[in-house]
């Protein structure tokens, strides 16, 4: 069972996918329920991982339920899966989110079997960039989970506004932001892999593990390549290549701006997806390959990082505040709280092996997860509201709360975990972040809580003008009370709100072994 555990996580949204596809497309009921009934798989075995993560046996490198098989003999690449804390809750967040967001899409009726079918192929590449210990592998998932959001975003987007580009020419919104959103993914992928390429050359191998031993043990000065460059240009360059791809996909200030438009035409549960998941996987490869890979350059560039974090952070803060559109208040939102995950990479990465660094990482890695679950939230209750008033114009909003109470505390409630308030998730790993970075970058972290007063001033701003004040009646004949399958979404999301607000050790105890083992591998 530990051997086929990962693949069977890995590939069963794929093998759903495709018979999903077998279904005749009028049987849209039926489709739907497959294809929430197939996203539950994962999760299944995803709990069944996490229950059976601190039993099972590691391979030398602390990696759990490895697979290593031939796949790609030619060039040195494998199959090598496995799984650490890191990826375990990365995992635990993909499978958790994926089902809820097909939930949540329930009220989709144009083309619903290749509308499930994509969301499902895009779990698979979400979950193949946590699991992959291959390099190109990993680069395989990455790119695989690109094309299917670029279709959710660019078939099943906002269908209102026109953008002009130049000489009066005009595109749909849509299909500007899910062209943007390719084009900035796939700018930073190049980079990527020819860095990729450049170790796979050196190496003959593409086993991460493998090449992180070796590539730390060469000096500086040695010549690779057949003598064309030496190790320490080769990993500056190749440093620079991965850290823009992963900035680019968090996405840190000043790469950010494909963010709010691909949130904002993107489907209900395309957003759940694209802040819940797909972020992480910028911040994710800062931690699996950026660190372990190139120790010293992090160092050397984590002064520039912890700019561009508090830049995020503090610009993000601005733009969210002053937004009109609730949706892309709530899509700038995403880059101030990603910020600080980014600000505890690069304490670690100044740091390595302090105390300091190990509390920046337990911060930045339950920030992911934490803003994993109220993003999730805060676009869904924006999904709903837009569902029944089809605006997200917050000015044609006011003084909701007394006709939707239930979702009006509802969405209070998931504000507050989103604004860090005590007791509720965002608070805690926000404060790790923060006691982390204090003392390796105090001017920086001192300037981030700019953005962090700003981040309660633009979260009041999204309730106050939405759910108080005098009552706009515009839409108020369409307005209706969230109703049982909504409930059922945002339920579980509030509920693991509440509980790691209260009680975060179940989760940060898994983080923080990883975080240590990672410092322990880099040395």
């Amino acid at each position: 069972m530990e051997k086929s555990l990962l693949t069977i996580i890995l590939f069963a949204p794929s093998i759903a996918a495709l018979l999903t596809l077998l279904i005749p497309k009028d049987y849209k009921k039926l489709i739907r329920i497959w294809a929430l009934v197939a996203s539950l798989v994962p999760l299944i075995f995803a709990l069944v991982a996490w229950f059976s993560f601190e039993g099972a046996g590691a391979d030398p490198n602390g990696y759990k339920f490895v697979v290593n098989q031939p796949w790609y003999q030619a060039i040195g690449s494998s199959y090598h899966v496995g799984m650490d804390g890191l990826s375990l809750t990365m995992v635990l967040l993909t499978t958790l989110l994926a089902p809820l967001a097909i939930l949540a899409s329930f009220g989709i009726e144009d083309r619903v079997r290749m509308y499930m079918a994509l969301f499902l192929f895009l779990e698979t590449g979400m979950l193949g960039v946590f699991l992959s210990l291959d390099l190109l592998l990993f680069f395989v998932f990455w790119e695989i989970g690109l094309v299917p959001m670029y279709f959710l975003i660019n078939q099943w987007g906002s269908p209102k506004g026109e953008k002009e580009l130049w000489n009066g020419m005009k595109v749909a919104n849509r299909t500007y932001a899910s062209f943007k959103f390719m084009i900035y993914t796939m700018a930073g992928s190049l980079g990527l892999l020819l860095a990729i390429q450049m170790l796979g050359v050196v190496f003959q191998t593409f086993d991460l593990p493998y090449i992180v031993g070796q590539w730390n043990a060469m000096a500086p000065g040695d010549e690779i390549l057949g003598g064309f460059t030496t190790v320490g240009t080769a990993k500056a360059v190749a440093f620079w290549a991965f850290t823009i791809a992963f900035a680019l996909k968090v996405p840190v200030w000043p790469f950010h701006t494909w963010l709010p438009d691909a949130h904002t035409e993107a489907p209900t549960a395309g957003s759940m997806i694209l802040a819940g998941v797909l972020l992480k996987l910028g911040a994710f490869g800062f931690l699996r390959f950026v660190l372990p890979l190139y120790p010293e350059q992090a160092k050397a560039g984590a002064n520039i990082l912890a700019g561009l974090a508090t830049a995020a952070i503090i610009f993000g803060a601005f733009a969210a505040f002053g937004q009109k559109d609730f949706k892309r208040l709530v899509a700038y939102s995403s880059v101030n709280h990603m910020g600080f995950v980014v600000l505890g990479v690069a304490a670690a990465a100044r740091a390595i092996g302090s105390e300091s660094a190990t509390v920046a990482l337990n911060g930045a890695v339950l920030q992911m997860f934490n803003h994993g679950l109220s993003a999730a939230g805060m676009f869904f209750l924006v999904g709903v509201v837009y569902d029944r008033i089809h605006t997200r114009d917050l000015e044609e909003m006011g003084g909701y709360f007394p006709l939707v109470p239930v979702y009006g505390g509802v969405l209070i409630f998931t504000s507050m975990a989103s604004l860090g308030l005590p007791g509720l998730n965002g608070f805690i790993s926000e404060f790790l972040v923060v006691r982390g970075a204090w003392g390796v970058f105090p001017v920086w972290t001192a300037l981030g809580m700019i953005g962090l007063l700003f981040t309660g001033a633009y979260i009041l701003k999204g309730i106050s003008e939405s759910l108080h004040g005098p009552l706009n009646e515009t839409h108020v004949v369409h307005l209706s009370e969230i109703n049982k399958r909504e409930l059922a979404v945002i339920t579980p999301l509030m509920v693991l709100m509440l509980w790691l607000g209260v009680w975060p050790g179940w989760l940060l105890d898994v983080i923080d072994k990883a975080m240590i083992a990672l410092q322990s591998a880099i040395g």
